[in-house]
């Protein structure tokens, strides 16, 4: 494979920065996947046509919401949107590079002056941000439309190895090579990798060898990221597909099983593990993009949820 060097080179850079006590280092996460993982969810557009009068927006939920101190950190006491200091993420759209704390925004839209979308990546990041006292660096690689079983798939399940696995590990690369330009608070500091988190399954539903190669599809990725990033038990997050909830056609539902038993192999050692998230979906009529189930309908306490469920697991398995 022509970047196959690349890839050695990137596993290789990180050798040096577990050693070296005295060295101040910073904890990486690679989040990857899909049209869901860009994030879908809807912070404040409320159109009475097009998002359905705000019904479902962050803020919206904010607002209404019986458990308000949930969501707390999210705004400082003038009602401006927290960006941490101590946190950040990382996502190339088709804009460009948006670097930045974590905060709203860091989706397939728009800019960082143009933030009106939140995913799965604005929990997670408050979630691990607390957890570490090392800065915490989000990696966040998704497109739209994209399958395990071409577009990402690995160099172990044979066959052409996808587009997008190679284009998320290239990435990769360029953040750890620009992380000092990107973000000046982590110049000096050596990256560490922490873990892999996963959100992805819509588009395998729609083909049967897709289907049936799932979950050795989604194995076999584990396997690959893990040798190419040099981290043998690097933990490892799948957030399901759990959209629409429980109500699910055939195809989702073994997607979903697939995962799960992906997820539960012995030969993981509880390092790799799966979350369910069809308690997250919320009504098409509560939501912002009515006609959008496949994007949870653009509801944005969904997406927090999920977030949320995502970040947490990754901390119980990094503190086992």
């Amino acid at each position: 494979m022509k970047r196959l060097v690349s890839y050695i080179t990137l596993a290789i850079s990180f050798l040096p920065f577990v050693s070296g006590e005295k060295e101040k280092s910073f904890q990486v996460f690679l989040l990857a996947g899909q049209s869901n993982m860009q994030g879908q969810g809807v912070v404040d557009m409320d159109h009475p046509k097009y998002y359905n009068g705000g019904k479902g927006t962050l803020v919206r939920v904010m607002k209404e919401s019986e458990s308000p101190e949930v969501y707390k950190h999210l705004k400082d006491k003038n009602d401006n949107w927290i960006e941490r200091g101590d946190a950040f993420i990382r996502h190339r759209n088709k804009q460009g590079v948006m670097a930045g704390g974590v905060s709203i925004g860091f989706t397939g839209y728009g800019s960082m002056k143009s933030r009106h979308h939140i995913g799965p990546e604005l929990q997670i990041g408050h979630r691990l941000g607390d957890h570490f006292e090392e800065p915490v660096l989000l990696i966040k690689t998704a497109w739209g439309g994209k399958s395990i079983y071409k577009d990402f798939r690995p160099p172990s399940a044979g066959g052409e190895t996808g587009e997008y696995y190679q284009r998320m590990l290239m990435e990769v690369d360029e953040a750890l090579k620009n992380y000092q330009e990107e973000f000046p608070v982590l110049k000096g500091m050596k990256p560490k990798w922490g873990g892999f988190i996963w959100f992805q399954g819509w588009n395998d539903m729609f083909n049967q060898d897709a289907l049936a190669q799932y979950e050795e599809n989604l194995v076999h990725l584990i396997k690959d990221l893990r040798t190419r990033l040099n981290q043998p038990n690097l933990p490892v997050v799948v957030g399901e597909l759990g959209n629409m909830g429980e109500d699910a056609g055939t195809n989702m539902k073994f997607i979903r099983e697939a995962q799960r038993k992906a997820c539960q192999r012995k030969e993981w050692k509880g390092r790799v593990s799966f979350v369910k998230t069809t308690n997250f979906a919320r009504p098409k009529e509560e939501s912002p993009n009515v006609g959008h189930g496949h994007h949870w309908f653009g509801n944005a306490e969904s997406y927090f949820l999920i977030g949320d469920a995502l970040g947490k697991e990754m901390v119980r398995l990094l503190q086992k």
